[in-house]
């Protein structure tokens, strides 16, 4: 599987961005989508998951209720919805893949990583 994120950049604290991760080469509905984040000097965290039928959801405590995670498997595609920004949501984000039914938090539970996009917040 071969994973594409995109839609980072620049925003101000209570704006919106939405962050997209186009996956190739496997069936898409056989993969767990995560996002992870990474801010400078600060580990790898988690953010969100999805199940492969886009039924089963999971959020780290910190952007529940902001951050929506959906899938659109015409377009292989999974979505991050990142609502009322704070200036912590400053990281690279990530989107990870695991053929799996289970959904973990853990990133070395991923087997595929896309490259990365930067998603700055400023106040």
């Amino acid at each position: 599987v071969q994973l594409q994120a995109s839609g980072g950049g620049l925003m101000q604290a209570g704006g919106s961005l939405r962050l997209s991760c186009a996956a190739s080469g496997r069936p898409f509905s056989r993969y767990v989508m995560a996002w992870f984040r990474q801010a400078p000097g600060k580990e790898r965290e988690f953010v969100a998951a999805i199940g492969g039928s886009g039924v089963r959801l999971l959020y780290a405590d910190s952007v529940r209720g902001r951050f929506t995670i959906s899938r659109d498997s015409a377009k292989n595609t999974v979505l991050l919805q990142m609502n009322s920004l704070k200036d912590e949501d400053t990281a690279v984000y990530y989107c990870a893949a695991r053929q799996s039914a289970a959904i973990y938090t853990q990133g070395t539970m991923y087997t595929y990583w896309g490259q990365g996009t930067q998603v700055t917040v400023s106040s």
